[in-house]
This record gives C-alpha cells, structure tokens and sequence, in this order.
C-alpha cells in the first residue's frame, strides 16, 4: 500500500476520470507511479507531459531503447526498483536482444559500466548521467564536451540531460511516497511517439 491516499480506476471521476482514461494501458490498469498523483491530478498532466515528451516524443534522436537504458542506470543509482524493473522491461522490449539486455542489466547491478555491451559513447552517457544523478552541483562544462567529443550534438546531449533529470524526479516520486509495482503491468509505455497527445500504455 503507498504511504498516501490514491483513488482507484473505478473510483475515479472529473478530470482525474479523464487523465486516467488517458494513460490506462489493457484491462484498464493505471500505472501505480501515475494513481500517486491522483489526489492532484494537475500534477499527473504535468508528469506525463515530461515523461512523454522526453522518453517518447518522435523529435527525439537518440534511441530510445539507450533512453531507457539511462532511466534504468539513473533509477538503480537512486536505489528505485520500482523504475527499474518498469524500465528494464521496457528497454528489453524495445531492444529486442534479450542477451544484450541482461548484460546491460548486469554491468548496471555491479555498477560496472565499462562490462556493458555498449558503445564507448553510449558509457560516456551513462558517467554523464551518473555525475549527474550523484553530485549536481559538481557538474562542469567538460562533462558535456565529452559527450560532444564522442559524437553527440547539442540536441542530442539534452535529450541525455533531460532523461536522467526525469528519472531522478520520477524515483523520489516513487520513494517518497511508497509506491510499489503491485498490480502494474511492467514493461508498458506511451508508444506511439508520432503523436506526442497519444499517452496511452500498450
């Protein structure tokens, strides 16, 4: 049971009725991280909006597969299994290489990120993101020339910055206020990325 008050599905009615009817995946199931905001459902809009449009928005670059992966990272770095077991299933689906994912997965567990089977670019991103995600105030201009070094454009590098900023946000949504992944359907997101509107989880 979370640490606050939620209002079911069934319960629902107004704008939250209207919110949930959006983000619903099959059988009707509202992700638990989303029903958390249910007493304010100003803020689940304001949620969805930014995980949508940061995770699975069509103008994004890098792949979104490598998006997850960064969630993953960023949530096992705040200790948050409830977006890390959401998001490995994600990033397992949309991979499609079940190895490839499990090793990820590994390396992230052990903290190892040179053992993933990854681009040396793509480690770059994740020690961006872990700088980020362990110490802010210590972040320096040379942290993101890195990332230019290896490749990345300036757009490409907010897309990173913006992923591991909405995971931290997301974990201490989780944390602080004792959500679990009782009753979800792990692995489902707003897929269609064509239609930055379409907030529906299949």
């Amino acid at each position: 049971m979370p640490w606050i008050d939620t209002i079911d599905y069934e319960d629902a009615d107004g704008k939250l009725k209207m919110l949930y009817d959006r983000v619903k995946g099959p059988d009707n199931n509202v992700d638990n991280i989303m029903m958390m905001h249910s007493l304010r459902p100003h803020t689940m809009e304001g949620h969805m909006a930014i995980y949508k449009y940061v995770l699975h928005h069509s103008a994004n670059k890098v792949p979104k597969w490598f998006l997850e992966t960064l969630g993953v990272w960023v949530s096992s770095l705040n200790d948050c299994d409830y977006c890390v077991e959401h998001h490995f299933a994600g990033l397992k689906r949309l991979l499609k290489d079940d190895e490839k994912a499990d090793a990820i997965r590994m390396a992230i567990e052990l903290r190892n990120i040179d053992s993933a089977p990854l681009e040396q670019k793509q480690k770059l991103a994740m020690v961006y993101a872990r700088e980020l995600t362990r110490d802010p105030g210590g972040m320096r201009e040379d942290s993101v020339q890195r990332l230019r070094d290896a490749g990345y454009s300036d757009g490409e590098i907010l897309e990173i910055n913006q992923v591991s900023a909405y995971f931290s946000y997301a974990n201490r949504t989780v944390l602080g206020l004792g959500c679990s992944t009782k009753g979800d359907i792990l692995g489902l997101s707003p897929g269609n990325s064509e239609d930055p509107n379409d907030w529906s989880h299949g």
